[in-house]
C-alpha cells in the first residue's frame, strides 16, 4: 500500500490549496484503480468514466454524500479546502462546485498525509457505489 513518509512539518501547518494537490492525485489513483478492477471498458471509456468522479461537479455531488459521515475535524479540514478556493473556475462547473470539490480534495490529501488509508478507503466506498447506482 502507498503510504507517506514521516514528515516535521505539522499537517496543521498545510496549506489547504496544498492538501488538495495531494488529495486530488489522491482520488483519482482511486478512480482509476477501481474502474480497471471492476470493468473491462477500452481506455477511452475509463477515461470518460473517471472524469464523471473527479470532475468538479462529480466531487461536488460526493461531498454531499459524505458530509454526514464527516468527523468535526474532517469537516474542518473541508471548511478549510472550501475557504482557500481560487476566484477562477473550470468553464464546466460553478463556483460552489469547484470550492466544494477544492474541500474534498483537501481531505482525502489530508486523510492520505496521515497514513490514513483505512479512512479514506472507508469514505471512498460510498462514492463509488453511488457512481455504480447511477450507471
Amino acid at each position: 500500500m502507498l503510504t507517506f513518509p514521516e514528515s516535521e512539518i505539522d499537517l496543521r501547518e498545510r496549506s489547504p490549496l496544498a492538501l488538495a494537490f495531494v488529495g486530488d492525485g489522491v482520488i483519482e489513483l482511486l478512480v482509476r484503480a477501481r474502474l480497471v478492477a471492476e470493468s473491462r471498458m477500452p481506455a477511452g471509456a475509463l477515461h470518460r468514466s473517471a472524469v464523471e468522479m473527479v470532475s468538479a461537479r462529480g466531487q461536488f455531488a460526493a461531498l454531499h454524500l459524505l458530509e454526514p459521515m464527516l468527523t468535526e475535524q474532517e469537516a474542518d479540514i473541508v471548511r478549510r479546502g472550501r475557504n482557500a478556493s481560487k476566484a477562477t473556475v473550470s468553464k464546466n462547473a460553478s463556483a460552489e462546485e469547484y470550492r466544494a470539490s477544492t474541500g474534498l480534495e483537501a481531505l482525502f490529501g489530508w486523510l492520505y498525509l496521515q497514513n490514513r488509508l483505512e479512512r479514506v478507503e472507508e469514505l471512498f466506498e460510498p462514492i463509488w457505489q453511488r457512481h455504480l447506482e447511477m450507471k
